[in-house]
């Protein structure tokens, strides 16, 4: 199951440049992540600052 990014995201990036298969992109105002690239590691809910990444 992929994570999810929610509202609370800053558009920092920190979770883009973690990511270790680009599933993470800038969307409308916040980053998204491609459900269908996520492997579910969990680097980039350890490296956002907000805590807006969790399980989906």
């Amino acid at each position: 199951m992929a994570r999810k990014i929610s509202d609370a995201c800053v558009a920092c990036g920190a979770c883009e440049s973690t990511c270790p298969v680009g599933a993470i992109s800038m969307g409308d105002g916040k980053f998204e992540i491609d459900e269908a690239k996520c492997i579910d590691c969990g680097a980039c809910e350890g490296a956002c600052p907000t805590g807006a990444i969790s399980e989906a």
